[in-house]
């Protein structure tokens, strides 16, 4: 039986990071923690302030430590989303044993070799994020096949061509730096797109051709998949944060109270809400006595507007392409976005795909008692721990019971731990050495307002689909 290890992931995006933290036992996935906390000095999926990136990021990590009883040592992280453009690389490797058939070690090293004799034009601002294999070819006999079907031929020479994804060099430097203020190594550094697919898409989709739609706060990303094979990626800087600041000058509130009334009573077409698009929010001010009457009709209009925006801007980039007539299963939308009300019915009547909201795959992974995991906002942590997985030297956490001990004698206790392995974008390399954090205390302090956001957000969401005159009315109450 193999011993249990432990898995600790931390999504950083532009209005929240993600920290979720699974066992892993053999082939079993169990996650035990998973949280999201409020994020700062990250903008459009990217790190540009790692001192102030830090701070969100090690109350989390503080927080799951004591909760868990656990020391996490490293986490695996994502690398940014935005401003990642993809190139064609290729590679050509003589065989030394023609007769002996190809393996997937001979494969892997082609990879590398396309990587590492791709030429950046300068190395001191960009690096390859990762790279993904399109197509092989054997001598004469095997052209433009797959991966599956080139192992396991014979051939003198094998070629491959690859997609690779070059971003910022200082993206990367400034994860590094954010998590050496934090006291915690990089596990690993992941390219997003491959990972957010294994969470969510189902190996028929990738067969046949599907657009997968990631809304975040900060940034919309698109993934193309075509014969079980990433085809296309592209970003671009608007998300769920740009329909905040749209009610926030618009309706002239400030960005906590916009977000709050979006997450409660957002929702596209308002053609489409029926009795609920009458109803009238009313928001008191405590200070001065006075209230605002915002009308849920307007507030619709609004969010559809940014929405349509995005939307066009996602199908002109799935017609650039070139596999626009090619996706047999539609766009599959997911992302903290997604959850937004009618936003996939508008992607369905702009586009004319068919449109499922996409949700981890609950088969891949158990989460008893482990709340949130199966929402679209955890796409990219569900994603990193199931790729993580695949490495069996891969352990982030060390279980260290802490005994009832003076403050000092406790500190002391954490000093000299071993390293586990670590970073990679696609491919494994090789560990790195491991920064032992300081024990701090988080303060615990819940968010009521949040929570009683989130139940009404729900609420209107059933609403949308029917029981709006009842639902609605009672909130209408409520906010007076």
């Amino acid at each position: 039986m193999q011993a249990e290890r432990y898995i600790a992931a931390a999504d950083l995006g532009s209005s929240k990071i993600a920290l979720s933290v699974a066992k892993i036992e053999g082939d079993d996935i169990q996650v035990i923690y998973y949280k999201e906390t409020p994020s700062d000095g990250i903008r459009n999926s990217y790190v540009f302030n790692p001192k102030r990136a830090a701070g969100p990021l090690r109350a989390a990590i503080n927080e799951a430590e004591e909760e868990l009883n656990i020391k996490i040592l490293q986490v695996v992280v994502g690398l940014p989303r935005y401003d990642v453009r993809q190139e064609i690389a290729s590679a050509r490797m003589e065989r030394s044993d023609p007769s002996s058939c190809i393996t997937r070690d001979e494969i892997n090293t082609l990879k590398s070799i396309a990587i590492d004799s791709y030429p950046i034009a300068d190395e001191g601002k960009e690096e390859i994020y990762g790279a993904v294999a399109q197509s092989f070819s054997a001598d004469e006999e095997l052209v433009c096949a797959s991966e599956h079907d080139v192992v396991g031929v014979t051939a003198d020479a094998i070629e491959g061509n690859f997609k690779v994804f070059v971003g910022a060099q200082k993206a990367v430097s400034n994860i590094d730096i954010m998590l050496n203020e934090v006291g915690v190594a990089p596990a690993r550094k992941m390219f997003l797109p491959n990972t957010v697919a294994r969470a969510v898409l189902s190996e028929a989709e990738k067969e046949n051709g599907v657009a997968l739609v990631e809304v975040g706060a900060g940034v919309t990303s698109l993934t193309i998949y075509r014969g079980k094979i990433l085809r296309h990626y592209s970003a671009i800087p608007f998300g769920g944060r740009c329909i905040t600041t749209d009610i926030k000058y618009e309706c002239g509130f400030n960005e906590e109270l916009a977000e709050n009334i979006k997450l409660a009573f957002g929702a596209c077409m308002p053609e489409k809400l029926q009795s609920l698009s009458e109803k009238i929010i009313q928001i008191n001010d405590e200070e001065n006595g006075s209230y605002e009457q915002l009308p849920v009709k307007y507030l619709s209009e609004i969010i559809t507007c940014r929405a349509r925006e995005i939307i066009e801007a996602v199908l002109w980039q799935i017609q650039d392409s070139g596999y626009a007539d090619k996706l047999r299963n539609g766009i599959v939308l997911t992302g903290g976005g997604a959850n937004l009300v009618n936003l996939a019915n508008l992607l369905k009547e702009i586009s004319g795909y068919t449109v499922r909201i996409g949700y981890p795959r609950s088969q891949a992974f158990t989460a008893t008692g482990c709340s949130g995991t199966g929402e679209t906002s955890a796409v990219a942590s569900i994603g990193m721990i199931l790729e993580a997985k695949r490495d069996p030297r891969l352990n982030c956490l060390e279980e260290a019971p802490r005994p009832v001990v003076a403050p000092a004698e406790e500190g002391a206790a954490t000093e000299g731990q071993e390293a586990a392995p670590v970073q990679e974008t696609l491919f494994p390399t090789e560990p790195d050495d491991v920064i032992t954090p300081r024990k701090q205390k988080a303060a615990k302090k819940p968010n009521r307002f949040i929570s009683w956001v989130r139940q009404k957000s729900h609420q209107v969401g059933e609403a949308a689909e029917g029981a709006f005159d009842s639902t609605m009315g009672n909130l209408f109450d409520e906010m007076k």
